[in-house]
């Protein structure tokens, strides 16, 4: 079972391919996809070892040139340094403007990979890989890369459309349950973003990495449409897009706080969750609202809260990139289905997270 979801961004259109196997089809839609005479296969410590022979055998029998590099796994690890030597290996390789990076692992090297493309000779061409949920139902669509830094999470970085997308499904089976379960953070929130019947169904029947492959591409490939719709009509965040930040203005602050050791999934489920408590009790959301979400949340073994201090969460929030001015802007939740952007100011944010977080601490 195989599904394409075509995105047609402003400055690139391309393919996402969502399926069972499709990872040995990677040099040949590569090869439909790109213009190019050379791979160059960006992977991490925990995916190179399980996926880059069978990655590299798929360019290759395309008749692509590879080579490779393996970076320590992790967010902590998502830093200038890792960057640095990404793009020197890519330089060592003599990789030119007719090459292609490949980003294979999760959003970490997703992030990371995507960044060098767009850095190396002022922009090459990338095709992610996803190999984790969470980088396929969000981080490896929509072309943001980023890198972070201390004061922050991807402060410093660059919008890329990748040239291709594949996502194979079989991959999700190697995770740890708690890696699967992170991605499900950023599945919970598209269906409180824009989909009731995706709501619904996480209610019914929570998705496992065991789960029928057919559920899991479904799934996977009704996240990636609804991220294609918001990208396809404001690619660079300047309005609509800015919906796909549900979550993340608390949720980057308790990722933060975590010294990213909390995955973002998660750190997102408890961001969506504290907002909404909080929206809900100033009569922004609708009544019972909140009470639905967190039903949600908790029904994909994700927290609903935080112990994290008030006062850090919004220090780190100060400090996000989504901060304007003197305020910071806030994805609120109306209904489920129904989502909008308000700029709230600093005091006005920090009563939200007052309202909103460590309530079952």
């Amino acid at each position: 079972m195989t599904e394409t979801i075509r995105v047609e961004a402003a400055s690139r259109a391309y393919d996402v391919v969502v399926g069972v196997g499709v990872l040995d089809e990677l040099g040949e839609r590569l090869r439909g996809a790109c213009y190019a005479d050379a791979a160059f296969v960006v992977t991490d410590s925990h995916v190179g070892p399980l996926y880059l022979r069978r990655t590299l055998d798929a360019l290759e029998a395309a008749g692509l040139r590879t080579s490779s590099i393996t970076v320590p796994a992790g967010e902590r690890f998502k830093r200038l340094d890792t960057f640095g030597s990404i793009l020197e290996a890519m330089a060592a390789e003599g990789l030119t403007r007719d090459s292609v990076v490949v980003a294979l692992g999760g959003g970490v090297v997703g992030d990371m990979a995507g960044f060098a493309a767009a850095s190396y000779m002022r922009g090459i061409q990338v095709v992610q890989v996803p190999t984790t949920l969470l980088a396929m139902v969000d981080s490896s669509v929509g072309g943001k890369t980023a890198i972070d830094l201390d004061a922050g999470k991807n402060l410093v970085g660059a919008f890329l459309q990748p040239s291709l997308v594949v996502a194979d499904v079989e991959t999700l089976r190697s995770l740890e349950d708690d890696v699967f379960v992170d991605g499900l953070g950023e599945v919970a929130k598209h269906a409180v973003l824009a989909d009731q019947a995706l709501f619904d169904s996480l209610l019914g029947a929570p998705l496992t990495r065991n789960s029928d492959a057919s559920a899991l591409v479904e799934v996977v490939a009704r996240n990636v449409a609804i991220k294609r719709d918001v990208v396809n009509a404001d690619e660079r965040e300047r309005g609509l897009r800015q919906t796909l930040n549900l979550g993340h203005t608390i949720g980057h602050a308790v990722e933060a706080a975590s010294g990213f050791s909390l995955g973002h999934g998660h750190c997102v489920a408890i961001g969506l969750c504290c907002v909404t408590r909080a929206t809900e009790s100033l009569g922004w959301t609708s009544p019972g609202v909140a009470e639905r979400v967190e039903r949600l949340v908790a029904a994909q073994g994700l927290p609903t809260d935080t112990d994290v201090p008030h006062d850090t969460i919004v220090s780190f929030a100060t400090h996000d990139k989504k901060r304007h001015g003197d305020g910071v802007s806030l994805v609120v939740v109306g209904d489920v289905g129904r989502c909008e952007i308000r700029h709230v100011s600093l005091r006005e944010f920090a009563h939200i997270v007052e309202l909103g977080c460590g309530v079952d601490a």
